[in-house]
């Protein structure tokens, strides 16, 4: 009991609960760019796997079928016997394996190979 003999209520005040709502907010807003950052970066070597994958699939495609420099490949030529199942772009692109000695692409600008 306090002093004057009313009794103490145990708990927090609405300005402790404020400030503590505050410095969430204001952490998740320093950490939310940042983990979107990281999650598109994800995405990105994601499609650049799929992309060497589908590339190695045309060489042993182009090698077994005897194609030369600049014959079309689709994807129903790799599918499934080079690659088990056809690779999709996590951002939402499509691939386009490209002729042979060509690279192959996603339509999504900065998903490119070296």
């Amino acid at each position: 009991m306090c002093i004057d003999g009313q009794r103490r209520r145990k708990g927090f005040t609405l300005l402790e609960i404020m400030i503590v709502i505050l410095i969430i907010v204001a952490i998740l807003g320093i950490a939310w760019p940042n983990w979107m950052k990281a999650r598109e970066s994800a995405r990105t070597q994601t499609c650049l796997s799929n992309l060497r994958q589908v590339s190695t699939a045309k060489e042993h495609f182009a090698m077994e079928n005897k194609k030369t420099t600049g014959e079309p490949v689709t994807m129903a030529d790799l599918v499934p016997e080079f690659v088990k199942e056809e690779p999709t772009c996590p951002s939402g692109g499509e691939y386009d394996p490209k002729p042979v000695g060509q690279k192959p692409t996603c339509t999504i600008a900065s998903h490119k190979l070296p």
